[in-house]
């Protein structure tokens, strides 16, 4: 069984890093309790009775008082910079400037890119959900039902530290950089048993289901918005070039007057702009709700 020391030493960090990122106090408890209990096991190997607690003690001396780990941390933190998590002066622009200032913004097309992956990633994240549960459901009477089960649970966390990756690297907020520890001393029961009462297991098979729906809307409204917002800018070469007309039913081409083809390009520009602002308010908030689901709470 875990030594009560552990459990302790993890909740004095846990308040030690208070107010920081909850992503990095995932990543900080993760790695404080992996390297405890490995190191308790291996100095029980070595040393066949010595005392557990005493053991730890000097563990702790070698890694460092929770205080010291929280301080390390919140230091390592501002030397690693969250890729993308760069400063936004936009806020002192006025306000033209914060409105056209998107078109240069890589945080932008960053969540552009992101929209028009999701769809791609949601299929892949659904059918992964919907094969694993049903398959685990169907050889759960058989002897490798269990074992495929947990291989599932474990594939399923893997999945959502990948996204928490992608997600950090292109969205631009601070993700989980390290799988939560699971402890080798519970058996597999004991290891069945963690991966089905941990939330992050469930919400994460969570997130992944609700990809899809949120891929295809995603996919849907950028598609949509930048195709019309070309679509207008272009339509002056369109009209006097290709000849093609702005609207055509069956029997009738409808033109545009030439006055008319400048207000078109330009409002096709705005729709641009108001385009990419939307793409970057949806990167924002998808990125908040995903640390909502793939960052284990308290």
């Amino acid at each position: 069984m875990k030594n009560r020391a552990i459990d302790d030493y993890l909740m004095r960090l846990r308040t030690a890093l208070a107010g920081a990122d909850p992503a990095t106090i995932q990543d900080a408890l993760s790695d404080a309790e992996e390297h405890l209990t490995t190191a308790l096991e291996q100095t029980s190997e070595k040393e066949p009775g010595i005392d557990a607690e005493a053991a730890l003690e000097k563990i702790i001396e070698t890694y460092g008082t929770p205080d010291e780990v929280a301080g390390a941390y919140k230091e390592m933190e501002t030397m690693t910079p969250v890729t993308l998590a760069l400063p936004n002066p936009a806020a002192a622009r006025p306000g033209r400037h914060r409105f056209f200032g998107v078109l240069g913004d890589i945080h932008t097309y960053a969540a552009l890119l992101y929209m028009l992956l999701s769809l791609a990633t949601g299929i892949f994240y659904f059918t992964w959900v919907v094969t694993g549960l049903s398959l685990s459901a169907g050889l759960m009477m058989l002897i490798i039902g269990i074992p495929f089960l947990t291989a599932f649970l474990v594939s399923a966390r893997g999945i959502a530290l990948i996204e928490g990756r992608i997600i950090e690297g292109v969205l631009g907020e601070r993700m989980p950089r390290r799988p939560v520890f699971l402890r080798r001393d519970l058996g597999w029961w004991g290891g069945i048993k963690a991966l089905f009462t941990d939330r992050t297991t469930w919400s994460a098979i969570l997130y992944m289901i609700l990809q899809l729906p949120l891929g295809f809307a995603y996919f849907t409204i950028t598609i949509t918005l930048v195709a019309l917002s070309l679509t207008l800018i272009a339509e002056p070469v369109l009209h006097y070039v290709f000849h093609v007309p702005f609207c055509q039913t069956e029997h009738h081409s409808y033109f545009l007057p030439a006055w008319a083809m400048p207000l078109i390009a330009i409002g096709g520009f705005l729709l641009l702009v108001v385009t990419l602002h939307i793409a970057r308010g949806i990167g924002h908030l998808h990125a908040k709700y995903a640390k909502k689901l793939l960052v284990k709470g308290d």
